[in-house]
């Protein structure tokens, strides 16, 4: 084995003061990334109508009195989205909502929800599917000022509450003061 020329090495043993000073430099370092943060990602550049929209709260439908009986069993919101679905710059939020009972299959309501400036909660101002028509809700969304879903039913009122067997696709817009409903395809069995 070959000996050194330098005896020893300067950088071979590490001192308190070089951990202290390492120690220092990494803390530096996290202070400093934690200050100097990237701006929030977007998926696209917002337009003049997102913007608006964006700036207002849309509704929560926490704690909202929904036109639908449950008797003893509360009401439960499955699904909910925001969106400006009328073109005044606030969003509404329209909420899938049944009672939410311990088995079985009962049926969906899906309501519009306005809030106004100053307001302390929202108000339903629009009903797209009662629940008194018996209907499931599947396949909701809200996109480009147009809510969509698909609904799930029944022939007949002897077809047992597990087993819909009727199915329709439905979309709803905002045209001339009123929620509008298009059915883009026929009713089709299950």
């Amino acid at each position: 084995m070959q000996q050194s020329a330098v005896p020893e090495l300067a950088h071979t043993h590490t001192s308190p003061i070089q951990w202290v000073a390492t120690a220092t430099a990494i803390a530096g370092v996290v202070a400093l990334s934690s200050v100097l943060q990237p701006g929030s990602a977007t998926a696209a550049a917002p337009g003049p109508e997102t913007k608006s929209a964006a700036a207002a709260i849309a509704p929560d439908p926490a704690g909202v009195d929904f036109p639908i009986e449950c008797g003893p069993t509360k009401v439960l919101v499955q699904k909910k989205a925001s969106g400006d679905l009328d073109g005044d710059g606030r969003p509404e939020t329209v909420a899938v909502v049944r009672c939410d009972a311990g088995s079985g299959t009962p049926p969906n309501g899906v309501y519009v929800l306005t809030q106004a400036a100053g307001a302390k909660k929202p108000r339903v101002v629009a009903t797209l599917v009662d629940p008194k028509d018996r209907l499931s809700v599947t396949d909701f969304a809200l996109r480009d000022e147009t809510v969509t879903a698909t609904l799930l039913g029944y022939s007949s009122t002897d077809v047992p509450s597990c087993c819909p067997d009727v199915k329709d696709r439905a979309k709803w817009q905002w045209k001339n003061g009123a929620f509008l409903r298009s059915t883009p395809s026929e009713a089709q069995s299950v």
